[in-house]
Formats: C-alpha cells, sequence, structure tokens
C-alpha cells in the first residue's frame, strides 16, 4: 500500500495530473477516494436552530422586507453549516436534498402567485386566519395543518386575520437545483382569484381518508390541506399500540389517490413520543429535518447529544446514528428525503447494535442563541 501511494505522488505523475488538468481532464486515480466512499460521508452536518432566535429574527424581518418590498415571500432559511452557501450546491440547503425555511405573514399582507418545477409544503406552527390559495383554492390554514403545492401548480398567499401567522416552508430547491432542471413563473396578476369554495379539498375529505370515488385515479394534489384535528385522531388511535422502537407513534401524509407520498420527492410525517419514550439509536440513508410542535426533550445524533423545546427545528444528516428522548409528550412533524432515496434505490437502514441499542453521549450542542 506504502508503494503504490508513493507511486502517486511521484513526479511522473503529478506532473501528468498537472498536465491533463489544462485540457479540462481529470485525474480518475485522484477522485476514487473523495468519490467512492465505503459508506455515505454527507456534507450536511447535525445541526439545530432555536425557536426564540428564528422568531427574534422573523420579528426583525418584518420591520424591514414586505411582499411588495424585498421579495415575495418574507422567509429565512435554514442553512446547514456543512453545506457552502458560498457554492451553488450548498445555497440554500437545510440538508442535502431539501430546503426548510420560516415565513412570516402579517395582516393584510399578500404573497404573490406562482409557480415552479420545485415541490413544496407548509406546517403551519403559530396563528390563523392566513390562506395558501392553489389552483383556484383559498385553504384557510390553522396551527398543525399541513398543507402541498406540488410541482407546477399556482399558489400564493393571503391574510384576511388580525395576527401574525408562522409557517414552515420545505421544498426540493437543491435537489432540483442540481439536476438542472429549475422553471420559475411569476403569475399573470398579483394574485390567483377563487375558483372553487374555500377550503374545498378539505371538504371533500372530511371523512379522513375516505376518497371521494372521483378520485379512483391518480390526481396530483386531490387533497390540498391535511387539517391537525384529523392527523391528531390518527396518532392517538395509535396510542393503544406498542410504539415503534424508532419513531415512536408516526403516521405519513400520503395522496389519497395514489396512496404515495403527498408530494413527490418529500415525505413528511407526524410523529408522538409520550413522555419518558426514549427510542433506539439507528441510522438510514435518507436525512429528516424536524420540527418540534409540541414538547421537549434531547435527541443524540453520532454521541452528541441535542437539547430541543418546542419550536425547535434540527436536522438529522444521511447515515447519522440517533435516538430520541421526550421529557414530556412530545409532537414532531418531520419531512424527509425517502421518496428520492427510494427512487434510485439508494435506501437502507441500520439499527445501532451496541450498548443495547443506545448511544454514549461524547459532548453536548451549543446553539447559537438571541
Amino acid at each position: 500500500m506504502a508503494e503504490k501511494m508513493d507511486f502517486f505522488k511521484s513526479k511522473i505523475v503529478q506532473d501528468f495530473t498537472k498536465d491533463i488538468r489544462q485540457y479540462n481532464l481529470g485525474p480518475l486515480w485522484e477522485a476514487i477516494p473523495e468519490l467512492m466512499h465505503h459508506q455515505p460521508e454527507p456534507h450536511a452536518q447535525a445541526y439545530l436552530w432555536k425557536w426564540d432566535l428564528l422568531e427574534k429574527k422573523l420579528g426583525e424581518a418584518a420591520q424591514i422586507f414586505t411582499p411588495e418590498r424585498g421579495g415575495e415571500r418574507r422567509a429565512i432559511y435554514l442553512q446547514n453549516p456543512g453545506l457552502d452557501y458560498r457554492q451553488p450546491w450548498g445555497w440554500a440547503s437545510t440538508s442535502q436534498t431539501l430546503y426548510a425555511a420560516v415565513q412570516l405573514l402579517q395582516p393584510g399582507e399578500v404573497a404573490p402567485s406562482h409557480r415552479h418545477t420545485q415541490n413544496a409544503l407548509r406546517f403551519v406552527t403559530h396563528g390563523e386566519g392566513a390562506y395558501s390559495i392553489v389552483e383556484g383554492e383559498r385553504i384557510f390554514m390553522q396551527e398543525g395543518d399541513f398543507v402541498i403545492t406540488p410541482k407546477n401548480l399556482w399558489h400564493g398567499h393571503g391574510h384576511e386575520g388580525t395576527e401574525p401567522m408562522i409557517w414552515m416552508d420545505v421544498l426540493d430547491i437543491p435537489t432540483i437545483y442540481m439536476m438542472g432542471g429549475t422553471f420559475f413563473e411569476p403569475y399573470p396578476e398579483r394574485i390567483e382569484q377563487p375558483r372553487v369554495p374555500d377550503n374545498y379539498s378539505a371538504q371533500r375529505y372530511e371523512g379522513g381518508m375516505v376518497r371521494p370515488i372521483s378520485d379512483r385515479y391518480p390526481k396530483v394534489a386531490p387533497l390540498g390541506a391535511y387539517k391537525w384535528n384529523q392527523t391528531l385522531k390518527a396518532i392517538n388511535g395509535l396510542s393503544c399500540f406498542e410504539p415503534d422502537p424508532y419513531d415512536g407513534y408516526a403516521v405519513e401524509f400520503i395522496n389519497p389517490s395514489n396512496g404515495q407520498t403527498a408530494n413527490p420527492n418529500i415525505g413528511a410525517w407526524i410523529q408522538k413520543l409520550p413522555k419518558g419514550f426514549h427510542s433506539k439509536a439507528h441510522r438510514h440513508t435518507h436525512s429528516t429535518i424536524y420540527q418540534v410542535f409540541k414538547g421537549s426533550g434531547y435527541s443524540i445524533i453520532n454521541g452528541v447529544r441535542f437539547d430541543w423545546s418546542k419550536g425547535d427545528y434540527f436536522i438529522i444528516p444521511n447515515w447519522a446514528v440517533h435516538e430520541h428522548v421526550a421529557l414530556e409528550d412530545t409532537f414532531f412533524f418531520s419531512v424527509n428525503d425517502l421518496p428520492i432515496m427510494e427512487k434510485f434505490d439508494l435506501e437502507q437502514e441500520v439499527a445501532y447494535e451496541r450498548n443495547n441499542g443506545y448511544q454514549e453521549t461524547k459532548e453536548e450542542f451549543k446553539p447559537a442563541l438571541v
């Protein structure tokens, strides 16, 4: 092995490598160690954003930016420190495949309609009275609601309430950008006007997953909003059973017309971890971004303890060993790139087998504070 390494460091090899680079050619013998890992080694890092900091910065942004001045959306995205925001491949990336942000809409404001090839979703964390209008349907949002906007659908936002409204945005921006498939189009007018009654799709699904017979054939977004009260019933309905040892009680949002994930490239779950629940550790190929909707506790990610409480956000990168501990009844909203991994047949999951399935804490994460 040493003889082989000496050969690659030799002058004849180094000179030849330098020679071919001037022709925009590259040496595979140098690239293999960086490209062909024995297992995933993502650039994204485990990280946690505290709600107090996000709330403060959103408030400051509200004094500077409006949808009419400074951009279409007042949104602050969660930039992963392991992904270089100065480079196109790392800009606006919370994970290597997904973008997540917090967005604030003030009463009376309108965020103009547009459409794009990125899939988008929203999870409402604070307030009520705002709506998304998606393909002519005004969807009025409340805390805990999950709203989808698959690719190429017109969508905008307005606020008819009296208090600020905040939600989590998630899009597959990094994935579509790196694939060279980005298209964006502003709506010809400021915002799309209603073409069907308000909350039309949610009313069609008042019975939960009992679908109208017209949705027997696949549609892109037959259900635009998944209401919190129905999601909570689904989660609580699992409580009489044993929780999953890794994820507690969890449900996945699906497209009721085809049984697949609600958004084609983004998985979305609600998880409940009962007070005192300590999940076993495991890892998987897909990455996950968490929003702590209710509760408090901590997660251990690759031996580092991340303490979280209501409103916080954190990221578990690909192939990171992780486990969760709930100090009180906890609800997570989480998104993942599992649909992308499954499309490429890359998904793997492995249980952590040492120490009876639990990690040892080596250090504690220190978040940025206000």
